[in-house]
């Protein structure tokens, strides 16, 4: 059984993040949860940041939310009223976490979710980055065939892996992208 993971809506916002982070759940790599709310931000994000329709918006929330088996977290909202967070907009993050018995939050907002707050929980908090070199490291071909997978959907414009390579070192993803960059097989044969 694949561990579970909640990705916090500051990771799903880059295109190429949640397109491979959503891929290597659907190659079972993981368990991927969100809440509704985490996806709310996401949404209020992409339309304030960079003027995406909301009819845009409500399609790649359908499309996200079929696209994984089970990922939709509900019934954590009461969870979040004891929860202590430096950012107490973050509460309903980890109250999803726990509502899911995950062990990983992924968030590029480390600061947000101390370990102190999480580790009662026995949840962690990885940056996208650190996460997917931890995936890599169990499996780089899957890894590896997400990011071909991801460059074979681009047709407008056609996209090669080195293409997506450095949109994901653009979008923070630079060590993952780095350890790609070998090849398949290659960081599973440097770690025996």
């Amino acid at each position: 059984m694949a561990f579970v993971v909640v990705y916090d809506a500051c990771v799903l916002y880059p295109n190429v993040v949640r397109d491979l982070l959503i891929r290597v759940a659907l190659a079972g790599m993981v368990q991927a949860k969100w809440s509704d709310q985490i996806l709310d931000e996401m949404v209020r994000a992409l339309h304030e940041q960079r003027g995406v329709a909301p009819d845009r918006l409500e399609r790649l929330r359908e499309l996200m939310n079929d696209a994984v088996r089970d990922v939709r977290v509900i019934g954590h909202e009461p969870l979040m009223e004891g929860l202590k967070l430096p950012d107490p907009g973050d509460r309903h993050v980890l109250a999803a976490a726990i509502k899911a018995h995950a062990q990983v939050i992924v968030t590029d907002n480390r600061r947000h979710f101390p370990d102190e707050a999480l580790t009662p929980w026995g949840i962690e908090a990885k940056s996208a980055d650190s996460f997917l070199l931890d995936l890599l490291g169990l499996d780089d071909r899957v890894v590896y065939a997400c990011v071909r997978q991801i460059a074979e959907s681009r047709r407008n414009p056609p996209e090669s892996v080195d293409d997506v390579l450095e949109h994901m070192e653009r979008s923070g993803l630079r060590r993952s992208a780095a350890a790609l960059r070998l090849g398949p097989g290659a960081v599973s044969q440097m770690e025996h």
